[in-house]
């Protein structure tokens, strides 16, 4: 008897019992628009012409960089997939747009479905925090290519928003107010450098400043700030927003200004979380090279003119969020702290 897909270490057995685990987790996210079901070539979604009558799509696309590493160490898989998510949303809701469904793209040494079904938990639930919905995505068992325990997420998302509410920075003035939103810790950015720092340390040792396992902190998946930052939009106008991402608070606030325009961040408006400080410590990192590599604590930020501020920090405080001014927009090119 020849050989098998089987025995070239690809299990279609398996990947059938993993669609069938997910698709509790997949149905769950399901909105209006979604069409059909899980199993299909494509997605399908039907955008609501009345609600978005002169539309426009914005899509992003991200993974989770080496914060995967960890994953694997742990054996822990059930929040890496909101963070594939939440680098998506959170970017396509920069523009004003509403996230509205997610695919995602797995790849894997070996298939185990208990593992995949975790996994996209992570990505299903991530997908209900941000009101899309997962309508698809690709399970590839690479065997030969990745290590059997290893594995590599990415997506992408696509969101709406109506033209004349499409949000580019444009309308960004001197003297407007940058509002903060606190990040949930290292969110999914700078993982190489963590990896360094703490490579001495087990990911079960606990530091008095964080009083959980460093691993578990280390984690903490992304927040997604989707759901509170649209209840301000329903109501207030936004000239420009950031995701803290890649490149930090020096790198990604500049992305938005027009030119002509920097800003001025006080750094003493908001505790830095002590994940932050354990990591400078440790690794005797440079400030500038935490604030260029790191969120630090603020993982989006709303700029607002000065007469809509306590109208937005209204609606975020009702929201569950805990707003913070952390600047203003200044004449000049640069991000400058003080």
């Amino acid at each position: 008897m020849g050989y098998t897909y089987k025995d070239a270490g690809v299990d279609i057995a398996a990947g059938n019992q993993a669609v069938e685990k997910i698709k509790p987790a997949v149905a769950a996210t399901w909105r209006p628009g979604v069409l059909g079901g899980l199993g299909g070539f494509g997605g399908l979604f039907s955008l609501d012409l009345k609600k978005y009558p002169d539309p426009v799509l914005v899509s992003g696309t991200d993974g989770v960089g080496t914060k995967l590493r960890l994953a694997f160490q742990m054996d822990k898989h059930d929040t890496i997939g909101q963070d594939a998510v939440a680098m998506c949303v959170n970017d396509v809701l920069v523009q004003g747009a509403e996230p509205l469904f997610f695919l995602d793209y797995l790849a894997v040494g070996k298939l185990v479905p208990d593992r995949i079904a975790s996994i996209v938990g992570g990505v299903a639930e991530g997908c209900r925090l941000a009101g899309c919905a997962l309508v698809g995505g690709e399970t590839a068992e690479m065997p030969g290519f990745y290590a059997e325990d290893d594995y590599d997420i990415a997506g992408f998302s696509v969101g709406a928003v109506n033209r004349d509410r499409l949000i580019d920075g444009s309308a960004i003035r001197e003297g407007d107010v940058l509002l903060g939103l606190k990040s949930s810790g290292l969110h999914s950015n700078g993982f190489s450098l963590v990896r360094k720092v703490f490579s001495e340390y087990a990911l079960d040792h606990i530091f008095p400043e964080l009083e959980k396992p460093l691993g578990e902190v280390l984690l903490t998946p992304t927040r997604i700030y989707v759901q509170s930052v649209l209840a301000v939009l329903e109501q207030v106008q936004i000239p420009g927003m950031v995701h803290i991402t890649g490149g930090g608070l020096t790198e990604n606030i500049p992305r938005v200004l027009p030119d002509g325009l920097g800003v001025e961040i006080d750094t003493t408006s908001w505790v830095v979380p002590s994940i932050f400080q354990l990591m400078q410590r440790i690794g005797n990192i440079e400030q500038g090279e935490m604030l260029q590599t790191f969120n630090m604590g603020i993982g989006f930020i709303l700029i607002l003119h000065s007469e809509n501020l306590e109208q937005a920090r209204a609606i975020l405080t009702d929201n569950g969020e805990e707003p913070i001014v952390i600047g203003k927009v200044i004449s000049g090119q640069e991000v400058s702290y003080r």
